[in-house]
């Protein structure tokens, strides 16, 4: 099999190895769980994030109806959900659209009294989806100090600690307005799966009742991806430190650790990156950096193809999850007129990828689990 259907297969792995819906299902029907929901007067189910429709619909096959509300980023697919279940709001930055959700996830929480429990699920994603500033603090001021830090190249985790002290929902001030229990289902795309961290933790209002669960994560669908690489006769190797740091340096870094490997192996990475864009307007990503920064390094590299995408199918503002790479990017890159350091300069890697047929597009994913990164040294 050829370099780039492996990784479209290690990549497919990985994705349904954190599948939201049977992930979701699976951990409501744990002991505990059962026992939480069989004291319950009524249930509710709130889900927020771009896996909220696959892990609201776990949750209904487990649960049957109940009252619903789940907020998605505009654009992803809501099929068997009950319509006037679902609310779209804007990502990766808010709008009014996103003050309306929080309003309606305010008043969602409100309705529910203390013989009542609430099924939460968060996912990455919901900090722009639910969006309700502090008394003193407008939208367009939580949207500026937002993006001036994710253009300064911050983590994931230093952004959300700014939402979460802007926000009157994040932080656990959306569970905090309801004295029903609270059971938090959590799908991670934060380093060290800090529930808290994942959508600014709304839900999470500390020792008042709260169940709290991760019920997926990057290495779940690494582990996965490994599994499948030795079934096809690969050996694997996992990095054991998370991908974080710039993206271009984090793409050399790895591309220098492959030339390593010995034929017939696969390395895989995940985590998330960042890029610094400043003033810029290009199209891009994270994923299409780290691709085209590893590219660098194997230039003229036979044997080495890699594959980095997203796990929810959107990597930046490229519209695409993300882009292989190999030892012939550079060149024909070169030969097509496609300047790679114009491409960094201006974070503009889409074109240069688009230009050589090299873009890897999937859409909404129905999950969110951060990136991930497999390279494959050929035996020939």
């Amino acid at each position: 099999m050829k370099a780039r259907a492996l990784l479209q297969a290690l990549y497919r792995a990985a994705l349904e190895a954190v599948e939201p819906g049977r992930r979701t299902q699976d951990a409501l029907s744990e002991t505990a769980l059962r026992r939480a929901r069989g004291r319950a007067r009524r249930i509710g189910v709130f889900a927020a994030g771009k896996a909220a429709a696959t892990m609201a619909r776990g949750a209904l096959a487990e649960l049957g109806r109940c009252e619903t509300l789940v907020v998605l980023p505009r654009g992803h697919p809501s099929s068997r959900l009950p319509r006037e279940a679902v609310a779209f709001a804007s990502h990766p930055e808010p709008d009014a659209s996103s003050m309306r959700a929080a309003r309606r996830a305010l008043r969602f929480f409100e309705s529910f009294g203390e013989e009542d429990l609430i099924v939460c699920l968060m996912s990455g994603g919901a900090s722009s989806l639910l969006a309700h500033p502090r008394p003193g603090v407008t939208l367009a001021d939580k949207t500026r100090a937002v993006r001036a830090l994710v253009r300064a190249g911050a983590s994931i985790l230093a952004v959300n600690r700014l939402r979460a002290s802007l926000s009157a929902v994040k932080g656990g001030r959306l569970g905090r307005v309801t004295r029903a229990r609270l059971v938090t289902l959590v799908l991670s795309d934060v380093p060290g799966d800090r529930a808290a961290a994942v959508g600014s933790g709304p839900t999470l209002r500390g020792r008042r009742g709260d169940l709290v669960r991760v019920i997926g994560s990057n290495a779940d669908g690494l582990e996965a991806a490994a599994r499948e690489a030795r079934r096809r006769g690969l050996a694997a190797v996992v990095e054991a430190h998370r991908l974080s740091g710039e993206a271009r340096r984090a793409g050399r870094r790895l591309a220098a650790r492959a030339r390593g490997l010995r034929p017939g192996s696969v390395l895989l990475a995940g985590g998330e990156t960042t890029v610094a864009l400043g003033r810029s307007r290009g199209r891009g990503g994270r994923c299409l950096e780290l691709a085209l920064g590893a590219a660098e390094i194997l230039d003229g590299e036979r044997r080495t193809a890699l594959l980095a995408a997203g796990s929810d199918g959107r990597d930046g503002s490229s519209g695409a999850a993300g882009a292989f790479a190999d030892g012939t990017t550079i060149s024909r890159a070169g030969h097509q007129g496609l300047d790679p350091d114009a491409a960094f300069a201006r974070h503009d890697t889409r074109r240069l990828f688009s230009g050589l047929g090299d873009l890897f597009v999937t859409g909404p994913t129905g999950t969110n689990v951060g990136d991930w990164v497999f390279l494959i040294k050929s035996r020939s």
